[in-house]
């Protein structure tokens, strides 16, 4: 007998909880697109949407997913031919330098790995190499959203400022904008890279691309850049229709201004310090578990590389799989997969699943999505080790 029914609890990561304050403000009829009212919400959520991503500088906006702010960071950034160096370390990092290479970009892959960051050293070796300047920009993940792994931001620009090399250092932020700290500017970035769908607490649909002076001056003239993705004419546009180069996606616009709205009532501080906790519950948990299970462990063994909004983790086997069924099924708790760790029939890549603690989430919810977790591995006969709920709400108690 199923107790999955009830309102269900989505732990993947991404598309993440909307919060009921966004839907019904998206539950609207839609505006006039002429009107001024879109303009007004407009130029207030791009202001805002800068103060997420400290930074004063540049923001284009678009109708897509992440997949989409790469390709208008490549069109604006490249002209076929030139290099791109692109610090790897989990499926997305491939999949992003996949998607650059596609386009007619020559791609440098620098492959980390599934379980360790990008090595600052390496980098920077890397770099003093490429005497010529023929490498234009670093890209890389902050969090790599199918390891978990969290790239050290500040630490690879003082390498590329070490090394004296002028290319850009673009990055993507798709898991971790809203999560994991972070602050465009203060690190250097030079290309910061988002989505709605995670750490901004809204539907999938809205992509956006900050990008400062020099890479605006470093882009000129690049022969990728299509009407479309260009992002010149779609920052700080004398006409609104240009913010979104057509229709805007009305309804997502104000369950944007929701979002953001919550996000900076609490402030920046306190929601990365609300994820640094929950995250910290939630490898608690784990630790306890693998304590009495040489197959259960994080993926990524120093917590200081573990991103904040979602850890991926292995069972062992199958277990893992077995183990997202029956939270889904019995319990109403969906659990994220396992990607890039070998094809879904590889019993290596079923024991793989990932626990999202991203956006709109607190004690409660993380505390219930781990209880449910071990509820399963007692109805499924996984052995695990004891006292992993102990473990996780002294986190909580401590905040």
């Amino acid at each position: 007998m199923s107790l999955a029914n009830g309102h269900p609890f989505l732990a993947i990561p991404g598309p993440s909880t909307v919060p009921e304050r966004v839907m019904r403000a998206m539950l609207r009829a839609a505006p006039n697109l002429y009107g001024p009212e879109l303009i007004t919400l407009t130029e207030g959520l791009v202001a805002d949407l800068c103060k997420v991503a400290g930074t004063s500088q540049n923001l284009a906006l678009y109708i897509g997913n992440g997949h989409a702010t790469w390709e208008a960071a490549t069109t604006n950034l490249f002209s076929r031919g030139e290099t791109a160096l692109v610090l790897a370390s989990g499926h997305f990092g491939m999949h992003w330098a996949g998607q650059v290479k596609a386009m007619g970009v020559d791609v440098e892959v620098m492959d980390f790995g599934r379980a360790a960051p990008a090595d600052v050293g390496q980098l920077e070796a890397r770099l003093r190499a490429d005497t010529g300047g023929k490498i234009k920009a670093v890209l890389v993940t902050h969090v790599d959203t199918a390891t978990s792994i969290r790239n050290d931001v500040p630490a690879l620009r003082a390498a590329m400022d070490a090394a004296g090399h002028d290319a850009l250092l673009v990055v993507d932020c798709i898991a971790t904008l809203g999560c994991d700290e972070f602050r465009m500017d203060a690190w250097g970035v030079d290309v910061t890279l988002a989505a709605s769908q995670k750490g901004l607490m809204t539907p999938p649909g809205m992509a956006f691309v900050w990008y400062s002076d020099k890479a605006a001056a470093r882009g000129k003239g690049a022969d990728l850049v299509t009407p479309y993705w260009n992002w010149t004419p779609r920052t700080r546009p004398a006409e609104f229709w240009a913010y979104w180069c057509g229709t805007a996606p009305t309804q997502h616009l104000y369950g944007l201004r929701v979002a953001l709205d919550m996000l900076l009532d609490e402030g920046m501080d306190q929601v990365w310090h609300r994820h640094e906790v929950l995250a910290r519950t939630v490898w608690a948990a784990f630790d306890a578990w693998g304590a009495g299970s040489n197959a259960i462990r994080m993926n990524v063994a120093d917590a200081a590389h573990r991103g904040r909004s979602v850890t991926a983790a292995r069972f062992g086997g199958v277990d893992g799989r077995r183990l997202r069924d029956w939270t889904e099924t019995e319990a109403g708790v969906t659990l994220g997969i396992g990607l890039g760790m070998g094809s879904p029939e590889d019993p290596q890549a079923q024991g793989f699943l990932r626990v999202a603690h991203m956006g709109h989430v607190n004690a409660h919810m993380t505390l219930g999505a781990l209880a449910v977790m071990e509820a399963g591995m007692q109805a499924l006969a996984i052995p695990h080790g004891t006292g992993a709920l102990e473990a996780a709400t002294r986190i909580v108690a401590a905040g």
